[in-house]
């Protein structure tokens, strides 16, 4: 795990990257935007962020002005290389689409070489619309780790544990021992990537499992993740089974601990919500893929008021259709003051917290990214405002809410490297990514 507490560098030290020019907004509570702004950049982490000028030499220089810099948008809910099943199965029920398509389709399609491409697509898209941290959950997860690698995302990348045949895991007796064997193979590969467990959800892991999964995270120092009460359904089936909602049930067998992200979250009742921020337990709200599934919509201002942690997550490709966390911090706001018949809820400021600041705290990253402030990693965006669609500017936070989408994005910086320049790829090849993966689309059969 990334260490609490990072050292702060000399501000005497020379930056090796300097993003200069633009509106900065460092996402730090009651610090107003910075304009003509600079962020000085040095072995990863940031050194300064403030306006003054002066001569660099040898530091690399990004071009922000006329843009709004800002940190790297935190994905904490995404199926990487379910890109592979982009607009493969839409318009269906949730159980139907996951029973009767993609999981016919995953046995079908899915391998080690399938997913690796399909994680460099994901990887590609989420650089693109300004994504420069993930929280990904799947099958063949070594595959994704490399494909997350060698694109430069940070990420936690988790072994997806589920009680039925699974990719790579067709025995579900052996869901926790591949879980191991994971963990164990990557744990401690690098600072950006965190490895973990991914429990599918209440109804579709057994309480053995489900304890099981949390006692390896515990003993490997990492979240836990899980989709909690996604549809109405799923919380019937669990009152059918067990005799109780999926929270309490997960309190009852001691699954709720600090830290887990519970993705969704959309049918919970006022005590659930209470008992969710008295462990504090993580949200990652997913609303695009709720509405596309007709599951309904998370109370999120319910989840604020109780002071729970909350971030934003996509979803897969495969029941969104995209990766891009521009549009989804759009939906989140306007979903939200719809549900609750108030224009206030929800505000163009909350959601882009919920994005940045508010995803990295779900993370566990906190201290790390999500502000951009001396001593954290140096993981930032800039979005261009040259567009018609974008002018004029009055409010950069409401212009990048309501008006951007990941198409605006210019630069893209994790860790100090940048990783998109003027909507250039520095280090991978699209045209390469994109031959690969609609090979492979060739292969699949509707179901």
């Amino acid at each position: 795990m990334p260490a609490k507490h990072p050292p702060v560098p000399p501000q005497e030290e020379s930056p090796d990257l300097i993003v200069r020019g633009g509106v900065v907004l460092t996402m730090i509570d009651g610090r107003p935007p910075v304009q003509d702004g600079v962020v000085r950049v040095r072995g990863g982490r940031i050194l300064s962020v403030d306006d003054r000028e002066g001569e660099e030499p040898g530091a690399e220089v990004l071009d922000a002005r006329n843009g709004v810099v800002l940190p790297g948008l935190v994905n904490t809910h995404v199926h990487t290389a379910m890109t592979l099943f982009r607009g493969f199965a839409d318009d269906l029920p949730l159980a139907e689409w996951l029973f009767d398509h993609i999981f016919p389709a995953e046995a079908r399609l899915l391998d080690p070489g399938t997913v690796y491409w399909g994680a460099l697509l994901g990887c590609l898209e989420m650089i693109a619309s300004g994504t420069t941290c993930i929280a990904d959950g799947y099958f063949f997860q070594d595959a994704t780790l490399e494909a997350v690698e060698r694109a430069g995302l940070r990420a936690l990348i988790a072994q997806g544990v589920i009680d039925f045949p699974a990719p790579g895991v067709p025995r579900p007796e052996d869901n926790l021992a591949a879980g191991r064997a994971f963990l164990e193979r990557w744990s401690g590969f690098s600072e950006r990537i965190t490895t973990g467990l991914f429990c599918h959800s209440p109804s579709t892991c057994s309480e053995a499992t489900l304890r099981g999964a949390l006692a390896l995270s515990r003993e490997f120092g990492t979240p836990l993740q899980t989709h909690l009460s996604e549809t109405a359904g799923e919380v019937d089936e669990m009152l059918e089974r067990t005799g109780e909602r999926p929270v309490p049930y997960l309190d009852r067998i001691g699954v709720l601990p600090p830290g887990l992200i519970a993705a969704h979250a959309v049918h919970l009742d006022e005590k659930e919500i209470a008992l969710l921020a008295e462990r504090d337990v993580r949200i990652a709200h997913v609303p695009e893929s709720n509405m596309k599934l007709a599951s309904g919509a998370a109370p999120v201002h319910a989840f604020l008021k109780a002071g729970l942690r909350v971030g934003l997550g996509t979803d897969g490709c495969a029941s969104n259709n995209d990766l891009d966390l521009v549009r989804e911090m759009d939906t989140a706001a306007k979903l939200g003051k719809v549900v609750d018949g108030d224009p206030t809820h929800l505000s163009a400021e909350t959601v882009l917290r919920m994005a940045t600041s508010g995803g990295a705290e779900v993370m566990g990253l906190e201290q790390e990214i999500g502000t951009l402030e001396p001593g954290k990693r140096a993981d930032l965006v800039v979005i261009g405002l040259e567009q018609p669609h974008l002018q004029p500017l009055y409010n950069p936070v409401s212009t990048i809410v309501y008006s951007a989408t990941g198409a605006d994005v210019r630069h893209t910086v994790v860790d100090g490297k940048v990783l998109m320049k003027d909507r250039r790829f520095t280090g991978l090849d699209p045209d390469e990514v994109m031959d690969r993966v609609n090979r492979i689309a060739r292969t699949v059969g509707r179901a």
